[in-house]
């Protein structure tokens, strides 16, 4: 925002050199970005921030001034004097878009002299719209004509946007409709471009055709010009979400598009309109026809907010006079509709739309008073954050696979349909895509890490960095089961190996131990494209899946041009921590001796070792302490087709005493029971 020295004293008196006011806004929020000369005026250029709308014009820097020297601020009445027919006979304004407008004016005022403007006028905006040139040159503005100069300046002035057609230019006399443009509908703009538009824009428009993109810019067909003798002013309220998504889609952004983006003041709507026929009949002569045509003339009441003094002391550490707070609350143009001795309720101004909260009041309380009067050393109460569980978790994940060699790596969400389709173990429903690239061909939310992880490998291997074993922890994002449902989004942890099959899940098994998950994966054999057909299995924890585990396929690691076979596992996060125990629980040791047996089993070739793991375990209780997997024979001639042999080792203990050889066998009786009436299987006889 470019402030003007000499426009600024319009409002208030500045006793003060440039350099002190600059550093004073800079304490109070508005960061000073720099200072130049222009004519003969000082330009100091502000960084107001999103919140802060209100600052987008002199009246509202004027309004801080004032409050942080306790100056007298004067605004101007904005009083134009009417004397023509009622405005409702000429003008007429339908608005069924309200969602994108909640507020629109207009008022007329015909026989209008178009010229240029008085040299104040010009000076005053050649102050605050300027370019400096590279050879330190500045390239001023050009002035169009008295009635759009003085849009213009109100902008400037206030904040508001403003815009001024030509109402001979209108078809339809002075029909206005607010609406949604229509699929394919077109308008040439004042920078003289023809923009297609689509039904998402909002569109003032007359009877048959789009006159302006609404709260971007006006249409060339109906701009003021020389012939021009009746003139309607537009001032209203375009939402800032939708504003902000036709400048966007059409690349188009205006000084109105950014103010409305940040939200502009609804009572000040009409006064802007009034302040801009004021100087339009002083200027360019003309009568103002009677009333004003308003859509929503009704601005709903701000909600109040009470202020602690308590809470306030708490907060900045220091203690501020009770007068002195409702000074400066008062200066900034709040309300008190309540008071109590230790709290009262104000009712922000219309235009501090970022004021809702108890907090919001102590933070202004705190920079009008001075963030350099609160001591370094204030004793404000600082509770130290506390940590996530799911922080906590990923450490300890980072922690684990780092110490297994596999290094952390970032790749984009967003990633080109070529590595989205290489691998999608989650879901088979087709990826999410955004409306335009956020990287160079790239549209897809990716529903697996792996395939970016892969592609880095592939890269790092480019460049002669061949053992780039890969992790990361992001989101993945699996869409829903109808296009219009949201996608889940949820943490996801994958890594990418050279390592064999067995070594990848000897790493999830690791993994889970240290995380302190108990209970061992179900573990079910998967056909999932990209992935070897023997070697891809799904995880499971209490019929949750945990995630996959496979080798890449040739095919996938040609395309990669990867020279050694790569492994692959994939969590869910979420259901990593439902079942980890990131506290370790304190286990009594038994001073006791274990006992250790093998059992060698003859069973069917379809069970798998999770299944024969927990019958084992479900036979008995805590003095099962261990079951071990040894190998797996296969002899058809000795057991049969489609039957193998499964070595695993028990410890066996006693928390009370020491297991005799005969107590050792009644367990090892029992587990062979459970097996044989569980799974047909057979204790191979030593």
């Amino acid at each position: 925002m470019l402030v003007s020295w000499k426009w600024l004293q319009r409002y208030v008196p500045l006793n003060m050199t440039h350099e002190e006011l600059a550093l004073r806004l800079s304490l109070s929020g508005l960061n000073h970005e720099g200072t130049e000369t222009v004519d003969d005026d000082i330009s100091i250029d502000l960084e107001v921030t999103s919140n802060r709308g209100d600052c987008l014009g002199h009246i509202g820097v004027a309004r801080e001034v004032a409050v942080l020297y306790d100056l007298p601020l004067t605004i101007p009445e904005a009083s134009p004097q009417a004397s023509g027919t009622a405005v409702e006979q000429t003008v007429s304004v339908t608005n069924t878009f309200p969602e994108a407008c909640s507020r629109y004016t207009a008022r007329l005022i015909r026989g209008v002299q178009i010229g240029p403007s008085p040299d104040w006028l010009v000076e005053a905006l050649r102050s605050v719209f300027w370019k400096k040139r590279r050879d330190g040159s500045f390239e001023h503005y050009k002035p169009i004509n008295n009635v759009v100069d003085i849009t213009n300046y109100v902008l400037m002035e206030c904040g508001q946007p403003l815009h001024a057609f030509d109402l001979a230019k209108l078809d339809g006399g002075g029909e206005i409709q607010v609406r949604p443009a229509a699929a394919g509908e077109t308008l040439e703009a004042i920078d003289h471009k023809t923009y297609t538009l689509d039904p998402s824009m909002c569109v003032i428009a007359d009877a048959s055709r789009p006159v302006a993109v609404a709260g971007v810019m006006g249409g060339r067909d109906s701009e003021v010009g020389d012939s021009t003798r009746d003139v309607l002013i537009e001032s209203a309220i375009f939402t800032p979400l939708s504003v902000r998504r036709t400048a966007r889609k059409l690349k188009l952004h205006s000084p109105s598009s950014f103010r409305f983006e940040r939200r502009v003041d609804p009572l000040g709507v009409d006064w802007a309109s009034r302040r801009c026929c004021e100087l339009i009949l002083e200027i360019a002569g003309g009568t103002l026809a009677e009333g004003c045509v308003d859509t929503a003339a009704e601005v709903a009441p701000r909600a109040p907010v009470t202020l602690r003094l308590s809470q306030l002391e708490r907060v900045l550490g220091i203690r501020i006079d009770r007068d002195e707070v409702i000074r400066i609350l008062t200066r900034l143009g709040c309300s008190e509709s309540q008071s109590e001795q230790q709290q009262s309720l104000w009712t922000p101004p219309s235009w501090r739309h970022d004021l809702t909260r108890e907090a919001d009041l102590i933070e202004e309380v705190a920079r009008i008073h001075g963030y350099d009067q609160i001591p370094e050393d204030a004793p404000i109460a600082v509770a130290p954050s506390a940590k996530r569980s799911f922080d906590t978790a990923a450490e300890r994940v980072r922690h684990i696979l780092t110490a297994a060699g596999i290094s952390e790596a970032m790749t984009p969400s967003i990633v080109v349909e070529s590595l989205d389709e290489m691998l999608s173990p989650w879901t088979d429903r087709a990826a999410l895509q955004t409306e335009t690239p956020m990287l160079e061909g790239a549209r897809r939310l990716r529903r697996s890490l792996v395939p970016s992880l892969l592609n880095s490998r592939a890269g790092n291997w480019a460049a002669a960095n061949v053992n780039a074993d890969l992790f990361e922890i992001a989101h993945t994002y699996q869409p829903g089961p109808s296009p219009s449902d949201l996608p889940s989004e949820q943490y996801t942890l994958a890594w990418v190996s050279g390592s064999s099959f067995l070594q990848t899940k000897g790493v999830v098994e690791t993994l889970l131990q240290r995380l302190g998950i108990g209970s061992q994966p179900d573990v079910t054999a998967e056909t999932i494209d990209g992935l070897v057909d023997d070697q891809a299995i799904r995880l499971k924890i209490a019929e949750e899946t945990l995630g996959f585990v496979g080798q890449i396929s040739e095919t996938l690691q040609r395309s990669l041009k990867l020279p050694i076979p790569v492994t692959m596992a994939e969590l869910s996060l979420p259901v990593l921590m439902a079942h980890c125990r990131l506290v370790p629980q304190f286990q009594a040791v038994s001073p006791y001796p274990t006992v250790s047996r093998d059992l060698n089993f003859v069973l069917e070739e379809s069970v798998q070792w999770s299944a024969l793991r927990n019958v084992v375990r479900s036979a008995l209780g805590t003095e099962l302490t261990d079951v071990r997997y040894q190998e797996t024979y296969r002899n058809p001639d000795k057991d049969g087709a489609q039957r193998k042999r499964v070595l695993l080792s028990i410890d066996l203990q006693r928390p009370d005493a020491t297991l005799t050889g005969p107590e050792a066998d009644q367990m090892v009786q029992r587990i062979v029971s459970n097996c044989e009436r569980q799974l047909d299987a057979k204790l191979l006889d030593s």
